[in-house]
């Protein structure tokens, strides 16, 4: 109980203790869909009295309950959306979506803590850095995996099916 407390009582804290009992019982991959963080009105009140309390408190706990039991090293959490959100609050109080630039956070699985990878511009309207696009992200995620991110498979057409897209190429600056 003390626990589920620690997680939260809501939606997204007990989807996070969840999936750290289903990792632990050796399924290799969970998804949570933590919904709507479409905040195109009322923003900062949803913010900060709804979504940001709620990812904190389970978060923090998913991370610290795997690393106490020895898991973070071999475990890979990621939590991203779709795309960033607008710089510019609307008129109703809210933020737009916004695809130049967003922010993505990802940790266990050998990715060095507490590394900031990439910038934005003052205004937080583009990257100020060289971008890392969802092909980087994919090739990083199948690196962490120990599959190489070039292999590419065929269809039995003989079709060349890379399973990174493009030019995707691991982010070395999570690894320290």
């Amino acid at each position: 109980e003390n626990l589920r407390d620690e997680y939260g009582r809501h939606s997204l804290g007990q989807s996070c203790l969840m999936a750290r009992r289903l990792v632990e019982a050796g399924v290799r991959s969970v998804l949570i869909d933590h919904t709507n963080w479409d905040t195109h009105y009322n923003n900062f009140h949803v913010l900060k009295n709804d979504l940001l309390p709620h990812l904190d408190s389970a978060m923090s706990t998913l991370f610290r309950d795997l690393h106490d039991r020895g898991m973070l090293e071999s475990t890979l959490v990621l939590v991203t959306g779709e795309f960033g959100r607008t710089p510019r609050v609307n008129k109703d109080a809210g933020r737009d979506h916004w695809g130049p630039s967003s922010a993505i956070a990802i940790g266990g699985g050998g990715i060095q803590g507490g590394a900031v990878v990439g910038a934005s511009n003052e205004r937080a309207e583009k990257p100020a850095t060289e971008p890392h696009g969802p092909e980087d992200l994919a090739a990083t995620i199948y690196h962490v995996l120990g599959i190489d991110p070039k292999t590419t498979f065929h269809t039995p057409e003989g079709r060349p099916m890379p399973i990174v897209p493009g030019e995707g190429r691991v982010i070395r600056e999570l690894f320290g």
